[in-house]
């Protein structure tokens, strides 16, 4: 891989914890959701990669639809679901919506379909992660 950027946080304290970016754009304290026995009023991690994951599909469906000379405009919401594995550990799961409107559906599932093949949070989750995706154009 030839690196164009590198993204640097430093975690203390795990879940129950803090959080920090060298350049000070984010700073503050983490802890686990009501669910899994926390007290619901901070952010969780599973939050963190939801962001993440919707800014970065969002940006892999501009750029196929941009490579096809088309305009889009496009709402992406990701939700994230940690959950027990049977065999025991936790794992992920993610929804991803994605809502494309003025192009009919064939066509927003087409460009959904080849901006998961190109968004690298898809390329890293890719046969690990469960993602479903539903697509609407209203």
């Amino acid at each position: 891989m030839e690196t164009i950027y590198t993204a640097i946080a430093t975690s203390t304290g795990g879940r129950t914890g803090h959080v920090k970016t060298p350049d000070g754009q984010l700073d503050f304290e983490v802890k686990p959701p009501k669910e899994m026995g926390g007290p619901g009023d901070a952010t969780y991690p599973e939050q963190l990669f939801a962001c993440g994951y919707a800014a970065c599909f969002g940006s892999a469906l501009n750029h196929v639809a941009l490579l096809q000379k088309k305009r889009i405009t496009s709402t992406v919401t990701a939700k994230v679901s940690i959950g027990k594995k049977p065999e025991g550990g936790f794992m992920l799961a993610v929804e991803m919506a994605v809502n494309i409107p003025g192009i009919d559906q064939q066509e927003a599932e087409a460009l959904v379909k080849e901006a998961h093949q190109v968004c690298p949070y898809s390329n890293a989750t890719r046969n690990n992660v469960e993602v479903k995706l539903t697509v609407t154009t209203k």
